[in-house]
């Protein structure tokens, strides 16, 4: 007999399936491959940089943005997209992106969607990147090309944005005067995470800080241009600023902070700490729990939306993928049916949704891979860059190209963690090409960027 959990899960599904059933809707990447088959690998060395070339396996089109000359800082070490997937990597108009360096630098291109050639930018030395002067982890603007918001040392409590046709920075707002209690001190012993994610009209930023080493924060802010700031301190619950209920969360839990992401509606903040997530809706004093390995789902990386998230909870299959509003977690949507049979195991997802629409309905795009850095193809949808329908309307999941990433662990870089576009017609990764790119000179995996054309 199945127990209550298992038996919720069965249920759920079955649900899924008896309410989605019409037929496909609109072919947002009409010339994609869409089937359920197994696609094996074709053997291939890793090619020139800024050549495009043709996933030989699904035929999209594919740009190599780096290599080993990439970071003039520290050359012949690896390259990487931002780990999270929750920041724009992208400009607004798809004109710019930027990839990190092993020493924590971000450099900067120019790109062109109708070649995919990549170039140097105005600022930049000639063939070269533009390296901004912001910590990893910076944004882009959503509504102004010419605009990305971040962090830089020593000042890392203020954020700041960097304009590219003027290259200056401007400060946005020091941290330190939105009066968050208890007082935040001072030196190397408060810092911040250096993700920070925007609003959908660039009104609102967040950030998470106060600890002394990453993923041990206990502030949440949230600057509203207009309004100002608005912070919840994870460990005692008090929740001020000025704007919004003030009092205490109606969580009694207190946890440290890995992660924050704010909703691209504005209204809404993802907590990523303990044993749990939680959702803070930010005019009130509402702050949900999600617990893990239990009860709703909740485990996987997650992609946030307008006002919803996506995440890949592996309960019944590694490719399921669930979609539920962000005001009521319980609510949720099977994005992947039917469900194989037997199941498929081995491989996880990571998302990104920075082309999400206000009514939470466009592709959710991703990744997969193995965590044991199996190379293997025998299952559909094994190390490939893949989008899913969200719109309800079917089951789609439109299939790219194989990413050809190996993890090594530890080496978190050499995960093929990647970033859509605004526009969702291109897809930025990470990838050592199989572990053909061998070790870099400071000893570690190298790994480079590669673009895939979304179509």
């Amino acid at each position: 007999m199945l127990c209550s959990s298992r038996a919720h899960w069965v249920l759920m599904t079955i649900s899924a399936l008896v309410s989605t059933m019409p037929a496909q809707g609109p072919q947002t990447y009409p010339h994609a491959t869409t089937d359920r088959l197994i696609h094996p690998q074709t053997p291939m060395k890793p090619p020139q940089r800024n050549v495009v070339f043709i996933d030989p396996d699904f035929g999209s089109q594919m740009v190599r943005a780096t290599d080993g000359t990439t970071n003039f800082k520290l050359p012949g070490t690896h390259l990487d997209t931002e780990a999270s997937s929750q920041v724009n990597e992208w400009s607004a108009d798809t004109k710019k992106f930027y990839v990190g360096g092993a020493g924590g630098q971000v450099l900067a291109f120019a790109f062109d969607p109708t070649s995919m050639h990549v170039s140097s930018l105005p600022n930049a030395a000639r063939g070269k990147g533009l390296l901004l002067p912001l910590e990893e982890g910076p944004t882009f603007a959503f509504t102004d090309p010419d605009l990305i918001y971040g962090t830089a040392s020593p000042t890392s409590l203020t954020i700041i944005s960097y304009r590219f046709s003027t290259n200056s920075s401007t400060p946005v707002i020091d941290t330190r005067t939105c009066g968050v209690q208890p007082p935040l001190g001072t030196g190397d012993s408060v810092a911040s995470d250096p993700l920070m994610t925007l609003s959908r009209d660039d009104n609102r930023i967040s950030i998470t800080e106060g600890g002394r080493e990453p993923g041990k924060n206990m502030f949440v802010i949230v600057y509203d241009k207009a309004l100002g700031c608005r912070w919840y301190n994870t460990q005692t619950g008090q929740i001020g600023g000025s704007w919004g209920d003030s009092g205490y969360a109606t969580t009694a839990d207190r946890y440290l902070v890995v992660h924050s992401q704010l909703s691209r509606s504005g209204r809404y903040v993802r907590i990523a700490g303990g044993p749990s997530w939680y959702v803070w809706d930010l005019s009130t004093l509402e702050v949900t729990e999600c617990k893990l390995h239990v009860g709703l789902g909740c485990n996987g990386y997650k992609g946030m939306g307008y006002d919803a998230l996506i995440n890949g909870p592996a309960v019944l299959d590694d490719m399921q993928t669930f979609k539920r509003p962000l005001n009521d977690l319980s609510q949720i949507t099977s994005l992947y049916y039917p469900l194989p049979k037997p199941s498929n195991w081995g491989q996880v997802q990571h998302f990104t949704w920075n082309n999400v629409d206000v009514n939470d309905t466009n592709p959710v795009c991703g990744s997969t891979y193995s965590y044991d850095g199996d190379r293997t193809i025998n299952q559909p949808y094994f190390g490939e860059i893949f989008c899913i329908e969200t719109d309800g309307l079917a089951s789609t999941i439109w299939r790219f190209a194989h990413n050809r990433a190996v993890y090594i662990a530890p080496y978190f870089h050499t995960q093929p963690l990647g970033d859509v576009s605004l526009d969702g017609k291109f897809f930025i990764f990470t990838s050592d090409w199989d572990n053909q790119l061998g070790i870099g000179t400071d000893g570690t995996p190298r790994t480079d960027v590669f673009i895939v054309k979304l179509d």
